[in-house]
């Protein structure tokens, strides 16, 4: 067994793995597979993993090691919203910028599990890999077996450098070249504003307005093949369906070009559902038990990436539908878990979990090898796999399909602790909330989302004239600040599971730039309000700050609007918030920090109180002047 290492000095970063070579004369079969074994001569240490559920991911969990051992991880068959493979070990007294930090991860999508283990004598033992449980790979004499690659950073600046290391490391080493560094477009995706009830008609009323707006790239979602007229049936057929598109996804796409945007589609090719052309032509395609009824979930099936005549039949299929029209943009959705891990291609079935998580990453390097120009997108009910092996063929994944702006705020949070925001999908919805039933400011809901790959996920032809107005300055000045905020450093100020409020920022290679978030949940009239300190700054330059032009429905302000405008025959739509600026110092800031304007109390509104009802945000930005 050889034990490989690859250090990479830019990011901090050292990447392993173990090559398992039978060189007896006889078959051996590996039950356990860790891609690493870090021994720590000390203890002490906290663990934080990445737990959480559908809607609800990536939610740090930190607790103190005692002795013995802490297992955690997967076996849903991907790396799941339940554990994500990224975790922590950080000495007790480190926090967001000071402090002794291990960061470890997976560049792998399957099942896996991660072991720490404290012995009597006061040192720990770390190891991540495959999942044991269920596995086994039997290797004929002179045979290989390559683990994942696993990913070990240490940190002395606390929890942001660990971050910031893993950060360049994925832009670096494991997005795909051709977009690491790349602006992702302003995109409007259909689903919430149709789900599967659209019309040709519909879709194109929903371009023309977002290109109206501003945005670049429109997403046809989950709907236009086969017989896919709801989630019941027509996954495994990849056929138009004619009756919602008589122009074909090629006329479509031309009709989108004609407005000025680009053209994206959704896939789920990894399923199928009972009830399509797929399944009755080869039903021993899906995974099923050998005997009895199959497991269901989603009223789907899994495909046996297992058969390589199955991997084949996705790639051709794909293949033929993204050369079939001008597409630019592909989400990649999965939405269920494995089970009934039982393949006839297979002898051992203790391959299966493995051999199926290869197959899946076949079709994906020849999918995106022949369409190197498109721009992929990951989804997997939202983030249930949200990793680093996805992250190799496609730069971004659908980081969760709850889009609240405050539970965003908070998986954010949790996920930038090992991947960067230009990896995060982060779109703007409608309101009430269709995860949640809350209401959150459009203002809001924007500063959240434009921390990641941006976009619009509503019915934009339902919007009244002054939303229309906010969302497409919205959008603009998105655009004037695009690179700082997908390829800034990001640093976590606040923690929105630690307080009721949220903060971040992210800060330019050169640190000219920055840009701060604040965010609140429920409000507390009249509480304190200390400073917020900034992070990553150079400390001897002087930098301007000023407030993002923001607004504020009036409705919010119910039977105050009076109060509210006094003078006035018809009261506005919205409201302007507060501007004005200031500039400090770099050292300034980071030590003694921002001195926030009160937020309104119930005393009345007044030009230097800010208007900041239950989860509102602001966004400040700061530029270096001039040495």
């Amino acid at each position: 067994m050889e034990a490989l290492y690859t250090p990479y000095d830019e990011c901090d970063v050292i990447v392993r793995r173990y090559r398992i070579l039978n060189g007896s004369g006889a078959p051996i079969t590996i039950r356990r597979a860790m891609s690493y074994q870090l021994d720590l001569p000390r203890s002490g240490f906290l663990l934080t993993t990445l737990t959480g559920a559908w809607a609800r991911e990536f939610e740090p969990k930190t607790q103190p090691l005692a002795a013995g051992a802490a297992a955690f991880g997967s076996t849903t068959g991907a790396s799941s919203h339940y554990c994500n493979p990224l975790f922590l070990l950080s000495e007790k007294n480190a926090d967001e910028n000071a402090g002794e930090v291990y960061a470890f991860n997976l560049i792998y999508s399957g099942s896996h599990q991660e072991w720490v283990e404290t012995d009597s004598f006061g040192r720990t033992r770390v190891e991540a890999g495959i999942q044991p449980e269920g596995f086994a790979w039997t290797l004929a004499p002179g045979e290989v077996f390559d683990t994942p690659e696993a990913v070990l950073a240490f940190s002395g600046e606390g929890k942001n450098g660990a971050s910031r290391s893993m950060h360049r490391f994925v832009r670096a080493h494991v997005s795909p070249r051709r977009w690491s560094s790349a602006e992702r477009p302003v995109l409007v995706n259909n689903w919430e504003a149709t789900y599967f009830g659209f019309t040709e008609e519909k879709l194109l009323q929903l371009a023309h307005t977002a290109a109206g707006l501003g945005a670049e790239l429109f997403v046809l979602d989950d709907g236009w093949f086969g017989r896919r007229t709801s989630d019941l049936r027509g996954l495994g057929d990849f056929d138009v369906n004619p009756d919602k598109l008589p122009s074909g996804l090629d006329g479509l796409a031309a009709g989108i070009e004609r407005e000025g945007l680009r053209f994206g589609l959704w896939v789920e090719p990894e399923m199928v559902n009972e009830d399509s052309a797929l399944y009755e032509a080869h039903p021993d395609w899906a995974v099923q038990p050998p005997k009895g009824q199959p497991c269901r979930s989603r009223h789907q099936l899994v495909l046996d990436l297992c058969r390589t005549q199955v991997q084949d039949y996705l790639i051709e299929q794909l293949d033929n539908v993204l050369s079939s029209a001008p597409i630019t943009y592909v989400k990649w959705d999965m939405n269920r878990h494995h089970t009934d891990r039982f393949s006839s291609a297979l002898e051992e079935q203790g391959r299966f979990a493995h051999a199926w998580m290869l197959g899946f990453y076949r079709v994906l390097g020849e999918v995106t090898r022949r369409h190197p120009d498109i721009l992929f997108e990951g989804c997997a009910s939202g983030g249930t796999r949200f990793d680093l092996g996805v992250l190799c063929f496609f730069p971004q994944i659908w980081l969760s399909d709850d889009t609240d702006a405050w539970e965003r705020a908070r998986i954010q949070s949790g996920a930038s602790l090992g991947y960067p925001q230009s990896t995060m999908g982060c779109h703007v919805s409608a309101v009430p909330n269709h995860q949640t039933l809350r209401v959150t400011p459009l203002e809001s809901r924007f500063d959240v989302a434009v921390f990641g790959a941006f976009g619009y996920e509503m019915d934009l032809t339902a919007v009244t004239p002054g939303t229309a107005a906010c969302i497409a300055a919205q959008i603009a000045w998105f655009k004037e600040h695009r690179a700082l905020f997908q390829q800034g450093q990001m640093y976590r100020l606040v923690s929105p599971f630690e307080t009721d409020e949220c903060a971040w920022m992210v800060v330019s290679e050169d640190r000219t730039q920055a840009a701060v978030l604040e965010m609140i949940s429920l409000v507390h009239p009249n509480s304190a309000q200390p400073p917020l300190r900034l992070a990553g700054l150079d400390p001897d330059r002087t930098y301007e700050i000023g407030v993002r032009p923001q607004f504020l429905e009036t409705e919010r302000f119910g039977s105050m609007v009076r109060q509210a405008f006094p003078e006035l025959e018809q009261v506005p739509e919205l409201f302007p918030c507060e501007q004005g600026g200031m500039t400090a110092s770099g050292s300034l800031l980071m030590y003694a920090g921002i001195r926030r304007r009160q937020r309104f109390g119930g005393f009345g509104i007044a030009p230097d109180v800010r208007i900041m009802p239950d989860f509102s945000a602001r966004i400040y930005l700061l530029k270096a002047l001039p040495e």
